[in-house]
């Protein structure tokens, strides 16, 4: 994303862009890879609700049970991240997400087959949790390089724009989706339904033609060790990448203590049935469509900062009333879907508007290592966070423990008010070009 620029340049690179931005629906393969991640985030998000109601449902796990499969679905962020970073700079992503595709496809195939078998229990459901986690982090960290590689710079926006969409659409679609399949059919056929869309996903980017141009200096990388250090480097030297690891950690912590009580809440206090929680839950998809449309001019209207704070603030806040609900009645589930909107809206606020950050500052070479290494570092807790929401749930019941989690989650927005992300103006920060130019001639003295 370019730096500041004067008024009169800024005004001509948003003609011109304008002129432009056709081509990028007119590009076969840029349409290839945002089909393809729409399948992917579709299987994703449908796998959110149908692996843990087979454990709830089917094989009757308790609240330690579900924390534990949660964790070990989130472990490979902390265990894998880095490593998929560097590797995913030197390598072409649509390699990468082809064979994550195919992983993935396989993994919650097996599902279905071990339940007629016989086989399927919470340690086989532990296997697939960790196996498709794994794939789906090498998955992520691929799509956001590919789309740098696969794009001019002017046309990032409108790439970003149009992948957190689909995104959008895969958060109202999949948890509907995979609710009903539970309630409609049994919950290992409803799991295999994440198979079917990771095969679409495989047979759509596999279509791509681009020949992918591998960052200078992939072709003699240095040592996968000072690949990593190198996107450390940076997340560590640059004050907003810096604030955005710190302020994701602390809520992606709080936040997967908080939906493994959640999920638990919904159908045993609650009483709501799979259709139901599917529906809940997928009222955050039009939130977050809603979000993606207010972050193209809220943060130039009323700064950076000021809309990250306060969008992070209200998203958070609004969980505050989950834990008052009591019951299945008429307006139940009305209410969940409002206050799941709202969550949402802002927080897709929020994502939009810190890839943004985030992009601004990366050089194009290290855009794999810094999502990378922003995930490591914010996402790099929840496995911790899935199992405190479990034992939580255990030694306070449902609803205190929900409550707690929600207390926790609000910590989030105060980490970011007290960092340099509050002060972010109507501009977006420009690249950060001295450390990761020393790193690079570094990398190049190297034999």
């Amino acid at each position: 994303m370019p730096a500041r620029r004067s008024p009169v340049r800024r005004s001509s690179v948003r003609r011109s862009s304008a002129r432009r931005s056709p081509t990028l629906w007119r590009d076969a393969d840029f349409r290839r890879l945002w089909a393809g991640q729409t399948a992917s985030q579709l299987g994703a998000q449908t796998g959110q609700v149908t692996l843990p109601l087979l454990a709830v449902v089917t094989l009757g796990a308790g609240a330690g049970q579900l924390g534990l499969l949660r964790a070990v679905e989130q472990a490979p962020i902390l265990l894998l991240s880095l490593f998929a970073g560097a590797w995913v700079d030197r390598r072409r992503s649509r390699t990468v997400m082809v064979l994550a595709d195919s992983g993935r496809a396989l993994a919650l195939a097996a599902v279905p087959a071990a339940y007629l078998l016989g086989v399927l229990g919470i340690p086989a459901l532990l296997v697939v949790a960790f196996l498709v986690g794994a794939l789906s982090v090498f998955f992520d960290v691929a799509y956001q390089a590919s789309l740098v590689r696969l794009v001019k710079r002017d046309q990032l926006a409108r790439g970003n724009s149009a992948l957190e969409s689909s995104r959008s659409a895969a958060q109202i679609g999949g948890p509907a989706l995979g609710g009903a399949l539970v309630s409609l059919f049994s919950a290992p056929v409803a799991a295999a339904a994440g198979a079917f869309f990771f095969v679409l996903s495989f047979l759509s980017i596999r279509q791509i033609r681009h020949r992918e141009r591998i960052p200078v200096g992939a072709e003699r990388p240095p040592r996968l060790r000072r690949q990593i250090h190198e996107g450390l480097r940076l997340v560590a030297g640059n004050p907003s990448l810096r604030a955005v690891g710190l302020a994701s950690a602390v809520f992606q912590f709080s936040f997967a203590a908080l939906m493994t009580v959640y999920l638990l809440f919904l159908p045993r206090a609650l009483h709501l049935s799979g259709a139901a929680v599917g529906l809940v839950l997928a009222a955050a998809g039009p939130g977050a469509v809603v979000g993606s449309l207010l972050s193209a001019g809220l943060p130039r209207r009323f700064g950076y900062g000021t809309v990250l704070v306060t969008s992070a603030a209200l998203a958070d806040g609004v969980m505050l009333c989950v834990p008052a609900l009591h019951g299945a009645t008429a307006v139940t589930v009305p209410l969940l879907m409002a206050v799941n909107f709202l969550f949402g809206a802002f927080s897709q606020l929020v994502d939009v508007t810190v890839m943004a950050v985030r992009q601004a500052v990366t050089p194009a070479r290290l855009q794999g290592r810094v999502v990378a290494t922003v995930n490591f570092v914010g996402m790099g807790l929840t496995p911790l966070g899935s199992l405190l929401g479990g034992w939580l749930a255990g030694r306070w019941g449902l609803r205190s423990a929900l409550l707690a989690t929600a207390l926790l989650l609000s910590l989030s927005p105060l980490v970011m008010a007290l960092s340099p992300l509050a002060r972010l103006g109507r501009s977006l920060p420009a690249e950060d070009r001295t450390a990761a130019g020393e790193q690079a001639l570094d990398d190049r003295a190297q034999p």
